[in-house]
């Protein structure tokens, strides 16, 4: 749980895939860089957000966190919603299933892992949606 969420860390897995399908999938080679707009305007989009609601991460007493944050900032996941996003943006040239699977999982780790509670998540699920759906 902790490599993949590891992925995670600034979209990385997201924009691997969309960088090397624009490299491979010339005919697709507009929605893959259609993703990585998506994916790098949510990441702003993002910060913007947690800089201003600057909501701190779970702390429970005897239940320390299984993986570092680069911030204290919990709301909202930039993991969720750069996953989302990307699965969102992607999902016109790749089969969705796998996409939104990944994207899931992707957000379910990050309070498994003690780092972010189940609304920060949702918010970031929800922003990642929508940012694809508006840079589309």
């Amino acid at each position: 749980m902790r490599r993949y969420s590891g992925l995670g860390e600034h979209g990385m897995l997201w924009l691997g895939i969309a960088l090397a399908g624009a490299l491979v999938h010339r005919r697709r080679r507009r929605v893959y860089l259609g993703a990585i707009r998506a994916i790098v305007l949510t990441y702003v989009a993002n910060t913007a957000i947690k800089v201003t609601i600057s909501r701190a991460r779970p702390l429970l007493e005897g239940l320390p966190h299984l993986t570092g944050t680069l911030t204290g900032r919990s709301y909202p996941s930039a993991h969720s919603s750069m996953s989302f996003a990307g699965a969102h943006a992607l999902a016109g040239a790749l089969p969705s299933a796998p996409l939104y699977a990944g994207a899931a999982a992707m957000a379910v780790s990050r309070p498994y892992l003690g780092v972010h509670y189940p609304t920060d998540v949702v918010a970031g699920a929800v922003l990642g949606t929508a940012m694809a759906e508006l840079t589309g």
